[in-house]
């Protein structure tokens, strides 16, 4: 099958880290993959994002970004058909992105099954936490191409009730949830030697990947690795962000900066050996609808994990099964779950062995979804062929 894959990422992050893998996976499945895309995509170091795009958000007034953006939706749709009529593929595979409706407008024009991935629902995440001043356009521009996708392909259960609420029908929604790619991430050291070759023997070491930020509360582990002395506890963020400073600031307040250590960015492909030297993985607050890549990550590697009590995590862990759920509602929480699994190896040994086994059981794995997502193309592929075949009856 040849497969049009749409999307309009400039980043190269976690969001980078989605679409390689699964186009990836969708590729070793064989089928072909047709990108479109912005240039800026893929290029730079991981962890790095257009520098362009950076200074225009902050140079121009919101409304004209705004206007900028709805515009390239026509520069793309130009795209999109050049690229369809030189490949002619058999469907189309988009990404969601606020103010792009032409991926929707070549389906229309070219006749070809679209399928839409939606990982957060943009109009309303950029309303509470950002600004949006085209207002009625953001949310037509999202509507139209929600309802408009044959199928909409959201990442947690909790995300398909915001794609319900827009009037999509359960019938057209699939949830499929991230995954992790088990080749990457087979080839790591043992705990032991992980610790060995950073340095950390002898630790008890809580770890977190990802990109930092204030509300982590990512402060309660420092205060913790400073209370616990005797513990020999050891905190490795693996990753930068906003909150960076203030964690080292933090640990140096409470005389444990031997004991924190952020790394900063780190190559996509030695992740994995970071992770592998981890005890506790912690996986702090996290947006509601959200489906953490790190989680699925932490679990094919084995570790005990600590997350939160929500609803989309709960779609994937279990408290006291496979991870230590917190109350994210109270501020000690957190702390209290990670003490928990500190002083007890039984219970991280057996948490970590029921989170790699989860990942088996669940199919929580690039491959699974890119079969997933291949099926559901081939079954909208045939039932379009069927339908005009019947038109041609008539």
């Amino acid at each position: 099958m040849k497969i049009l894959y749409h999307h309009r990422i400039g980043s190269k992050d976690g969001q980078f880290v989605h679409v390689e893998e699964l186009t990836s996976a969708l590729q070793t499945a064989g089928h072909e993959i047709i990108m479109v895309a912005p240039k800026t995509f893929a290029k730079g170091e991981f962890g790095s994002e257009s520098g362009w795009i950076s200074r225009l958000k902050r140079s121009l007034p919101a409304f004209l970004y705004e206007l900028l953006e709805f515009s390239y939706t026509f520069l793309d749709y130009f795209r999109l058909a050049r690229a369809i009529r030189k490949h002619r593929p058999d469907c189309i595979y988009e990404r969601y992105s606020l103010y792009l409706p032409s991926g929707i407008w070549a389906k229309k024009r070219f006749g070809l099954p679209l399928v839409l991935e939606v990982n957060s629902p943009l109009y309303q995440e950029r309303k509470a936490f950002h600004r949006i001043t085209l207002d009625k356009l953001a949310c037509w521009s999202e509507r139209f191409v929600w309802q408009r996708a044959d199928f909409v392909l959201p990442v947690t259960q909790v995300l398909a009730r915001h794609v319900i609420d827009a009037g999509i029908p359960e019938s057209r929604i699939l949830v499929v949830h991230n995954g992790v790619n088990q080749k990457r991430f087979s080839r790591v050291p043992d705990v032991t030697e992980a610790k060995r070759r950073l340095g950390l023997d002898g630790f008890i070491v809580l770890g977190f990947v990802g990109f930092m930020r204030e509300w982590h509360g990512l402060e309660q582990v420092i205060e913790l690795v400073a209370r616990n002395k005797e513990k020999n506890l050891y905190f490795l963020a693996v990753g930068d962000g906003p909150a960076r400073q203030t964690v080292l600031q933090r640990a140096r307040d409470q005389g444990a900066e031997k004991r924190v250590c952020v790394t900063g960015v780190i190559g996509r492909g030695d992740v994995a050996d970071y992770i592998a030297a981890f005890d506790v993985a912690l996986q702090p607050d996290v947006v509601a609808y959200a489906s953490p890549l790190k989680l699925f990550e932490y679990m094919q590697l084995g570790r005990a994990i600590v997350a939160p009590a929500m609803d989309n995590i709960r779609e994937i862990l279990a408290d006291g099964q496979n991870a230590v759920l917190f109350n994210p509602g109270d501020p000690g929480d957190f702390a209290a779950a990670i003490q928990r699994l500190v002083q007890d190896p039984g219970l991280r040994q057996r948490l970590a062995l029921n989170a790699r086994q989860t990942i088996v059981r669940r199919n929580f794995t690039w491959h699974h979804n890119a079969e997933r997502v291949s099926e559901l193309m081939a079954r909208l592929l045939r039932n379009s062929s069927s339908r005009r075949r019947e038109l041609a009856k008539e």
